[in-house]
């Protein structure tokens, strides 16, 4: 069973920095959930987008959306609203979805740096899978799979295209690729968010 994972939406993208240093500054991604999720399962998504996304040279600042105060600074960021409910709760062995895992917001042709990740419909998509895992192995899965949809759709945001390609970023995803051990960008894809690290920002003039 395939989904596609990238979905228009009406949602204005910051330009990215052209100039790239040896050592970028964090990325900085605000979260909000519809419910709180378990802590094994929020942490099992962010270290699976950190294994994701590191190599390629982005590193991440987790901030809770709800607290934020609104004078942080960030040299760049992205807002993730994720809905549904995020735990294990009543899986059973029908894996059967309609609607997109996640979609990153869209106006007038530009990407924005908004996205949207449906808790529920990526655990019906893998609750077979989930549950034929042993019972402790079941919150880290279920947040792994969480974090590959998310890093699905930090590549359109950074790498500021609409355009799907292998690995992370291909067009559709199976029930394997949510949950094998491992799945990583492959080479073009790497490259081109390689290329869109955020640049340190200069210092202030004297």
């Amino acid at each position: 069973m395939k989904l596609i994972l990238f979905c228009l939406a009406v949602g204005v993208l910051p330009t990215l920095g052209e100039t790239r240093g040896a050592t970028s500054p964090p990325v900085t991604l605000y979260t909000q959930f519809q419910t709180e999720p378990p802590q094994d399962v929020l942490d099992a998504l962010q270290e699976e987008v950190e294994s994701i996304m590191s190599p390629l040279g982005f590193h991440f600042e987790w901030r809770n959306l709800n607290v934020n105060r609104g004078n942080d600074v960030s040299v760049e960021l992205a807002v993730i609203t994720v809905k549904g409910h995020c735990d294990i709760a009543g899986l059973s062995n029908r894996s059967q979805v309609e609607g997109s895992l996640g979609f990153t917001h869209l106006s007038d042709g530009q990407i924005l740096p908004f996205t949207e990740i449906n808790c529920d419909r990526v655990r019906h998509f893998v609750q077979g899978e989930l549950l034929a895992m042993p019972a402790d192995d079941r919150e880290y899965a279920f947040g792994r799979a969480l974090g590959r949809v998310l890093a699905h759709e930090l590549y359109h945001i950074f790498a500021n295209t609409t355009r799907h390609g292998s690995g992370v970023a291909k067009e559709s995803y199976t029930v394997h690729d949510l949950v094998c051990d491992d799945f990583l960008f492959q080479q073009r894809e790497s490259q081109i968010l390689r290329s869109r690290v955020p640049a340190v920002p200069p210092p202030p003039a004297l």
